[in-house]
């Protein structure tokens, strides 16, 4: 018997690069700002009120990659350049940002500026650092900063349709513009029916069409779940199965790492010191 044939894998959104910028998104007080300063080893306010950031912070690190070091010692050239992540911390999203709450339409400007995006929730209860939502609801708040995305989305291919509609009606449009608009209008519907861009499945004309327009829901999506201590020690946390449901729900086969901001913290302190 024959091997059985592999699905067509899905194409993916986003143009190919060797310097990848990734921003930091979630509600405020959820661990973004540590984790950037984690990351980066950099020393930006991570204070216990949200929008404690609102100008991004922005920082550039080395990729760890033992293959490249091996080629490095095999052909010893004149400079090593290591692959760099440009890592951007953007301000705590809060409900309604996309009709600008919370300084929100500024917050999303700096989403739409990056390759993908590192999706921060919190899975941890601590009285001592507040909760914009006033409760700790990891599924809930993701579907919070998704909801948001997406309306912005949807505000953007509006505006789109809309100043192109009457040309397309009188079929006025040249037929690259033309592919352009029903491109468009599919998106839109996409969208509407609470998919996000990404999640739908595109050829490669379309997404040219779609890399155009940066759309926030068009970027790949890495789940990062801030866990206490002690839950990430005992590799468990009661929050990670409802989580992981969620993702999958979505049909964009994104990763879900947890993580512990103390746990990472106290290591990098160790390791300063």
């Amino acid at each position: 018997m024959g091997k059985k044939p592999e699905p067509p894998k899905r194409m993916l959104l986003g143009r190919p690069s060797n310097n990848v910028k990734m921003g930091i998104v979630g509600l405020p007080n959820v661990g973004k700002s540590s984790m950037f300063n984690i990351m980066s080893k950099l020393s930006v306010a991570a204070e216990n009120f949200p929008f404690c950031t609102i100008d991004p912070n922005v920082a550039r690190v080395p990729v760890p990659d033992a293959r490249f070091k091996e080629l490095c010692k095999l052909y010893s050239p004149a400079s090593e350049v290591p692959a760099m992540l440009t890592i951007t911390d953007i301000a705590g999203l809060v409900k309604g940002a996309s009709e600008g709450a919370g300084l929100g339409n500024a917050f999303l400007s700096h989403i739409r500026a990056v390759d993908g995006i590192f999706h921060v929730c919190r899975a941890f209860e601590d009285k001592e650092v507040a909760h914009v939502e006033d409760s700790v609801d990891p599924v809930r708040d993701l579907g919070i900063i998704h909801n948001e995305l997406r309306l912005k989305d949807i505000e953007q291919c509006k505006t789109y349709i809309d100043s192109n509609k009457n040309l397309a009606s009188k079929k006025a449009l040249s037929k690259d513009k033309q592919f352009d608009y029903d491109t468009i209008v599919k998106t839109l519907e996409v969208l509407e029916s609470g998919k996000d861009v990404r999640a739908a499945e595109w050829d490669g004309k379309e997404i040219e069409v779609l890399n155009t327009m940066q759309f926030l829901t068009a970027k790949p999506m890495i789940y990062l779940v801030n866990v206490s201590k002690k839950s990430y020690i005992a590799k468990g946390n009661k929050w990670l199965p409802k989580i992981h449901e969620f993702v999958q729900g979505r049909g964009c086969e994104d990763l879900v790492i947890p993580f512990s901001v103390a746990f990472e913290q106290e290591v990098m302190d160790a390791e300063i010191s």
